[in-house]
């Protein structure tokens, strides 16, 4: 088995929480067949596959299914590259290619809207109104929302993810990128306990969702 790197990604200015992810940087050596079974027995939201560090190309399953794009895991191995010494501009999703930024401390991918998985998007009246929420109701995958400042663009949001065997995503990237277009202006997101999402509209039909990582363990 190759060297399994865990990371946090979209953790706070003080590093704290994130959503965890799983990313192999050789996933070649995971031969295909393998790898929902591996994904399962991980248990991350998310596990990536990254099968050709030069071009950016990979793969990503959830404990259940594969994804063709998700937000956090190309977040999250976009930095994890440029920390090993292996920076891309873009990386090679089974979606499509998604390009990738750097801006100081943070790492940005810009993907297109119809890409992110179906969500049912409810806005509440206010952020304590999220706190009440159980994960164990939602029937379909759900993303509930409130402002929390209007004017300065900031939101407060949980993510439940029922389709694809996750009970409540700590940070959901491809969830914040269809809720930045749909509204139309950037957007500051805290999500889960107390992660953090930042996204842009990039124009193109494509929005830039962004954060801070951190590596946990390499094992």
């Amino acid at each position: 088995m190759p060297t399994l790197h865990v990371l946090r990604v979209f953790v706070n200015e003080d590093g704290e929480w994130g959503n965890p992810l799983g990313v192999f940087l050789d996933g070649g050596d995971v031969p295909e067949p393998q790898r929902q079974d591996v994904a399962a027995q991980l248990g991350f939201s998310e596990t990536v596959f990254v099968d050709d560090r030069a071009s950016g190309r990979l793969r990503i399953y959830t404990p259940r299914v594969e994804l063709p794009f998700a937000g956090h895991p190309t977040v999250g191995a976009a930095w994890l590259l440029a920390r090993q010494g292996s920076p891309v501009g873009a990386l090679r999703t089974p979606a499509g290619e998604v390009a990738v930024r750097q801006a100081g401390a943070e790492t940005y991918v810009a993907a297109r809207t119809e890409w992110a998985p179906a969500f049912e998007y409810r806005q509440l009246g206010a952020p304590a109104e999220l706190r009440a929420l159980d994960p164990a109701a939602a029937k379909l995958n759900t993303y509930a929302w409130a402002w929390i400042d209007e004017d300065a663009g900031t939101v407060r949001a949980r993510s439940f993810v029922p389709e694809a065997g996750i009970a409540e995503d700590e940070a959901t990237g491809s969830a914040a990128i269809a809720l930045c277009a749909r509204l139309g202006r950037p957007l500051t997101i805290h999500q889960g306990h107390g992660s953090v999402l930042r996204c842009l509209p990039a124009g193109g039909g494509r929005v830039e969702v962004g954060g801070s990582a951190c590596l946990v363990e390499s094992r």
